[in-house]
This record gives structure tokens, C-alpha cells and sequence, in this order.
């Protein structure tokens, strides 16, 4: 906040009523000649004093559904050869001369429809309100600016603040369209999550882009500084059904492709629908979207950075829940021990965990170090548990995580029981072998007999005396717990309880 604000008008203070209300007969709209130049001298006695020749555009705007100015807008907005670029130029951030900044002031002032703040980041001000009122703030007292501007027939008084600064807020969620954005962009296009790109580049004014894995770089490298964009789901080729889909009254915003591929896009009400739906009856592909903020949900929303990365500009976009999640992925960290309830066992066996409102997952091997034939004997629906985070995807909102990681591996521990001869339970038959259990518990770990080593080798069929359930005497001959194998054998169990002395 700057700490010298004046307000600049033409409204003698002295007509004025007990509220502060201007009485006398002074118009409220500019008078295109010396009245307007004599603000416009003001302004540039404000900048001549504080040391400023070049402003910022800041928060531009123009004209979307309505314009409630009193004068109608100019065509242009009043913009007309200001910037070389034409109304491409006039964007958040974009540097001008004062000359062009008092050309900016003019068109304001005769509520042309275009609208923006121009400071100078903390030194200077000039923001342009309703009915000729003018807020100039300085880092400085502008005496000689002050008396210039009385001169001049005006009236500035000292105020706290303009009515026109920003509110930034700070909090929430705010995207920035970095490399990460475009890559997860790029990724939801690719899984069809994704089709359409809406490009807010001035205040009230959008472009429309058609999203391909083809075109997602030149469609990126086109796209104005600092612009809102909002991502939505691809139109549908399947146009009857658009148009039966317009409601009965109301207000939409259509948006589709041409047959020469320009995305167009139109907001009507319920007088506008026929002539909407002509237009849209011969278009390739398009889609209805709501006009309520409440309804109106992109899949995501993003402010493009600055070219060193810095999102700078000061308007926001209403975070999607996929914006939520982005936030709260960028707060975890692999490694990272996180608490969290379980919120279900999918028909594929992966487990759901609730970690402050997202959705993570553990897999089956991640779920604990000992055998289990399925997840629920591990976990249950509702119990809150630990676990260890292995991996944070921001661009598919994924986070994977493991339970076991925070227990030790137990099956390290029978490598000192190799070779030691023990009675296990028969749990499984197939074709190469039989699986024992060598722990007394019901999740105890199990080894393998291979055939060879369930009898002597003249046995037609070593399985045919084994059951499940049967108690077997095995010997364990190596532990491997990488690849997670216990190699058993009967047969040298049997051979060694053979030539144990007394047998």
C-alpha cells in the first residue's frame, strides 16, 4: 500500500451534501476535451514527482456479457493504435511509456469499455473509477503535483487508500502453467480427460483451443502472458445430441469446432437458442458448458508464469478439484510416514487409504512382508494405519504407499535356520511341488518341496502319499529373501533323521 493516495476529481468538495454525496449539475462522463486534459496533466504532474516514466498494465479488462458504463464502448475499447501488437498488447504485466499510459487513462475516462490498473510496483498508482473519479498513489508527498493539479481547475484530497487496489489473496490454491502443468496436460489429453482449453486472456475476453497431443506445444508457446487458462473435457462429435441437451431457458455457453476447425464459442439465453443451434448444427464436434460459477467446474485451472517461473499475476482461478489435489500432492515427500484410514479393498485387491482427503494406494506387495491370500487379512475398511509414502505422481495424482516398509522383514531371520530339520504343514499342491508352511501361525511363511526333493527318485509319483493338511518333515535348504523363496527338501530330511543315531 502506498502511503500517499489522492483522490483527483472534478466535483468541487464543496457541493456536497452530510454524506459526502456531489450535489451540483457537473456531468458524470468526460467531456473529450478540456476538463479530460486537465486529468491527464494531473496524472502526469503525479509521475513527473514520484520519478516514474514507464507504467505496468495490471488486472486489464473488457466487456464480456454486458457493459453497465454510461457511454457505450468504442470499437477497439478505445485501444485502437496504442499497442503494435494491437489488443494482444494490452495484457497483466505489459510495460508502457507514460504517453501511452496517459492514452490508457482517456479511454478510461470516457468509459470506452477497456479498463486496467497502472502502477509502478511500489512507487506508483493510477487507477480510474466510475463518474470521472481519478486515485493517484505515490511514494511521495507530489506538493509541486498537487498545486499543479488545483491549478488546473481540479480537486485532490489526501484519502487512506484507493478503492481500486487489489486484493490479493494469498490463500488457497493457485496453479502456476508450468512444465508440469503442460506435461500433466499433455497426460490427460493422451487418457481423454481432457480435450478443450479455455484461454482467459484479458479480464472478460477468452480464446478457445481444440487440445491434441499434437498440438499441445504450439497452442503453449501461443498463449498470452500471465492468461487464466481451464481445462475441459473434449467436445463430442455427436452434435444432435448437444442440442438436445439445451435446456429450456437460462443462459449457456456453447462451444464448437467449425468445419474449417476454428473454435468458436458463443454464450445465449433461451432467445438466442435457435439461432445458436443453426450455427452449431453444421460444426464437427461441440459441447454445452454451464455459464453459474457453481456449475461451471474445468477439469483444471492454471495462471501462466512469468519466463523465470514466477506467477505474477494477481487474479486467480477457482480451484478444481484436481487443483486441490496438485496442492496437496506438492506438500508429501517420498519417505515420508503419513497416517490414514482405509476407505476400501478394490475388486483388483488394492487398498484405498484416506490421507487427508486424497486417495493413495498400496499395492499387494507393499501391504505386508508375509504371505496373505487376500488384502483384508491384513487390513479392514475403516482402521486408520501407518504407512511409508514410495511415490508422489502429481501429473496422474497418484500417490503409492507401503505398509510393510515400516516393519522389518522377518524372513532374513530364518536364514539362520538353514539346515536345520523341521515339521511344516502341507498347504498347497501343484505341478512342480508341494508348499509347506515352516511357521506355526497362520501367516507363517511357507517353502517349496520341489518334486525332486519330495521322495527318492524312483517314486512314479512322489505327490501321490502328500496331502494337503499332511504334517511333513522337511529340511530347509536356502532362504532368499529378495526374491522371496524358501527351497525345502523331505527327502535330505528324511535322509539325515535316517542316520541320526538310534533311528
Amino acid at each position: 500500500m502506498l502511503p500517499y493516495v489522492y483522490r483527483v476529481t472534478k466535483y468541487d468538495p464543496a457541493d456536497r451534501d452530510d454524506h459526502g454525496h456531489y450535489t451540483d449539475a457537473e456531468e458524470t462522463v468526460s467531456d473529450h476535451g478540456q476538463v479530460e486534459e486537465a486529468y491527464l496533466q494531473a496524472v502526469e504532474s503525479f509521475a513527473a514527482d514520484t520519478g516514474i516514466d514507464r507504467l505496468a498494465v495490471r488486472e486489464p479488462q473488457v466487456p464480456s456479457l454486458a457493459h453497465f458504463g454510461i457511454e457505450w464502448p468504442l470499437d477497439g475499447f478505445g485501444l485502437n493504435g496504442l499497442f503494435p501488437t494491437g489488443l494482444a498488447g494490452f495484457y497483466d504485466g505489459a510495460e508502457v511509456p507514460l504517453d501511452i499510459g496517459l492514452e490508457l487513462v482517456r479511454a478510461m475516462l470516457r468509459d470506452s469499455g477497456a479498463w486496467c490498473r497502472l502502477e509502478a510496483e511500489g512507487a506508483f498508482a493510477v487507477h480510474v473509477g466510475w463518474d470521472q473519479y481519478l486515485y493517484v498513489g505515490s511514494v511521495r508527498s507530489c506538493e509541486d503535483a498537487l498545486a499543479r493539479t488545483r491549478a488546473l481547475g481540479l480537486f485532490p484530497e489526501r484519502i487512506n487508500a484507493s478503492p481500486y487496489d487489489m486484493e490479493v489473496d494469498t490463500e488457497g490454491v493457485q496453479r502456476p502453467g508450468d512444465d508440469d502443468f503442460w506435461t500433466g496436460l499433455r497426460w490427460a489429453v493422451a487418457a481423454c480427460r481432457a480435450g478443450i482449453l479455455e484461454e482467459t486472456y484479458i479480464e472478460g475476453a477468452s480464446r478457445w483451443h481444440r487440445l491434441t497431443r499434437d498440438t499441445i506445444d504450439t497452442i503453449r508457446a501461443g498463449i498470452a502472458p500471465r492468461a487464466r487458462l481451464a481445462v475441459w473435457p473434449d467436445l463430442s462429435t455427436d452434435i444432435d445430441a448437444v442440442l438436445d441437451a439445451l435446456p429450456t431457458e437460462g443462459l449457456v455457453e456453447c462451444v464448437w469446432q467449425d468445419k474449417d476447425g476454428w473454435i468458436r464459442s458463443a454464450v445465449a439465453d433461451e432467445s438466442e437458442f435457435a439461432e445458436m443451434a443453426a450455427q452449431v448444427a453444421e460444426a464437427d464436434a461441440a459441447a454445452l458448458l454451464p455459464v453459474s460459477a457453481v456449475e461451471r467446474v474445468p477439469v483444471c485451472t492454471a495462471v501462466m508464469p512469468d519466463s523465470d517461473g514466477v506467477v505474477r499475476a494477481r487474479w486467480r482461478t477457482e480451484p478444481t478439484p484436481s487443483d486441490r489435489n496438485w496442492a496437496f500432492l506438492k506438500t508429501l515427500h517420498r519417505g515420508e510416514i503419513v497416517t490414514g484410514k482405509v476407505t476400501q479393498i478394490a475388486d483388483f485387491l488394492v487398498t484405498f487409504v484416506d490421507i487427508g482427503g486424497f486417495e493413495a494406494v498400496i499395492n499387494i506387495p507393499e501391504l505386508s512382508w508375509r504371505p496373505f491370500n487376500h488384502p483384508s487379512e491384513v487390513v479392514a475398511v475403516g482402521q486408520e494405519i501407518s504407512a511409508e509414502i514410495l511415490d508422489v505422481d502429481p501429473i496422474r495424482e497418484r500417490v503409492s504407499l507401503s505398509l510393510k516398509a515400516l516393519h522389518e522383514d522377518p524372513m532374513p531371520l530364518l536364514a539362520g535356520q538353514i539346515g536345520q530339520t523341521i515339521v511344516g504343514r502341507v498347504t498347497k499342491l501343484v505341478p512342480y511341488g508341494v508348499f509347506v508352511r515352516i511357521e506355526e501361525k497362520e501367516n507363517g511363511f511357507e517353502g517349496m518341496v520341489h518334486n525332486s526333493e519330495l521322495a527318492e527318485k524312483s517314486s512314479d509319483d512322489p505327490q501321490l502319499a502328500v496331502h494337503v493338511g499332511d504334517a511333513l518333515l522337511v529340511k530347509i535348504l536356502d532362504v532368499d529373501p529378495v526374491r522371496r523363496r524358501i527351497a525345502l527338501s523331505h527327502r535330505q530330511a528324511v535322509s539325515a533323521d535316517k542316520d541320526e543315531p538310534g533311528a
